[in-house]
Parts: C-alpha cells; structure tokens; sequence
C-alpha cells in the first residue's frame, strides 16, 4: 500500500481494527485511547470528534497538539521497517501508532508502553 493511500485512510476505521486487535488480547478501549492521547497530546474529546468526523491519518498528524517528546523512545520493527529510521515524518508517526498498539496486544504493561 502506498504512503499517500496509508494516509488517506480514516483514523475510525483503523481504530476499530486496533480495538479488535487489543481486546482480543484481553486489553481494553482505555488503553488504547490512553496510548492515542499519550503520542498525539489530543485529549478525549478530541479524539472522540477526530473519530465521529472520520478524519484522515494526514490531518488527525498535521493537527496533532503535541506529539509526545519522548516519541524517539519508541524504537523497533513494525510492516518491516525500524520506526526510528522512516523518512517520511507522516509515515514514522503513523507506523509510532502501530507499534505502541502492537507492544499493548502483545502484553506489555502501559508504562513500558509509554516510555515511563
């Protein structure tokens, strides 16, 4: 899938996908939504109308209030590639989102999860 397909694509949909993912490794939707708020620094209720509005990854990124500054902790692999040397800013943010769901499907507590 390309980059620019990769951030068309609406946050909702992939957020169920995540949701799915995690409950069906007994996690829960407060740790995933816990994990969106932490990276993105959108609280609650901005992540709630992000998802109602059906915004795409390009502007739920672009619009983001707060990337956490600890985002350069979040080392590793994800579809193949090491997070920590994607280029492109938008993608590397994106795959960021991928991996913090996957160490939480993967049971890792939260704190490690958020770099604590």
């Amino acid at each position: 899938m390309s980059n620019s397909r990769i951030a068309k694509m609406r946050v909702a949909k992939v957020y169920l996908l995540y949701l799915a993912k995690a409950e069906k490794k007994g996690r829960t939707k407060a740790e995933i939504d816990e994990i969106i708020t932490w990276l993105t620094g959108y609280d609650e209720a901005d992540l709630q109308q992000v998802l109602a509005d059906n915004t795409d990854f390009e502007t739920f990124f672009t619009q983001v209030p707060q990337l956490n500054p600890n985002v350069n902790k979040i080392t590793g692999m994800i579809c193949g590639y090491r997070v920590e040397t994607i280029q492109d800013s938008l993608m590397q943010q994106i795959r960021y989102l991928d991996k913090l769901v996957d160490e939480l499907a993967q049971g890792k507590p939260m704190n490690e999860i958020l770099r604590q």
